[in-house]
């Protein structure tokens, strides 16, 4: 069974408009999605993001660099992450078309897992 990452992609700001309320219930959603993948032993794992940007590392001129990061400008950042496992895409996908993330308008990036380590 392949390994399948869910990366969940925001919009920054996007739930500035959302009330306390509606951000609890549209959280419920989230669960209730979790729960199903988890019934079905198709979930590896999976978390929300915190929303302060993290970090980026690189490595100039041989010297590690540690920069704040995505900037505030940023049009998109990735939010959170799901792990499921399916057969192939197409199952991955269907497992993925009613997660509440689609529904929000934001967008979900699907790659497979490189079992490299078999």
């Amino acid at each position: 069974m392949a390994k399948f990452l869910l990366l969940l992609h925001d919009t920054p700001g996007d739930t500035e408009q959302i009330s306390p309320d509606q951000i609890q219930g549209i959280i419920a959603e989230y669960v209730a999605w979790r729960r199903k993948i988890e019934t079905m032993d198709k979930l590896v794992g999976g978390e929300k993001l915190t929303d302060d940007g993290g970090q980026e590392l690189s490595l100039v001129d041989g010297e590690l660099r540690v920069v704040d990061g995505p900037y505030s400008e940023a049009k998109e950042v990735v939010g959170g992450y799901f792990m499921i496992e399916a057969e192939d895409y197409a199952e991955a996908v269907a497992l993925s078309r009613d997660c509440p993330h689609l529904k929000y308008g934001s967008r979900i990036e699907l790659r497979q897992v490189d079992d490299v380590h078999a």
